[in-house]
């Protein structure tokens, strides 16, 4: 497998938190690099996430509105009539 190329970018971040992020990485054996590149990942399928609860939205949008299917309240049958023996 071919490895992707990578370029050097430069970041102004306040120092208390590059200190911060800094310690973070070391804590956990992990580049700054690496848990940039997650960070910006992860913020990039976000959108793919609203997708996904719109498509939701839509699907309980149908559920409710959905035709009676002879199940609701006022039906006449009642369980114990479906399953007399």
């Amino acid at each position: 497998m071919k490895s992707e190329s990578h370029r050097n970018v430069t970041f102004n971040l306040p120092e208390s938190l590059l200190q911060e992020f800094k310690v973070f990485a070391a804590q956990r054996n992990l580049s700054m690099t690496s848990l940039a590149t997650e960070a910006i990942r992860q913020m990039m399928q976000a959108p793919l996430d609203k997708d996904r609860l719109a498509a939701r939205a839509r699907m309980f949008d149908r559920m409710r509105n959905a035709k009676d299917r002879g199940n609701s309240p006022e039906s006449t049958w009642s369980r114990h009539d479906i399953y007399k023996s």
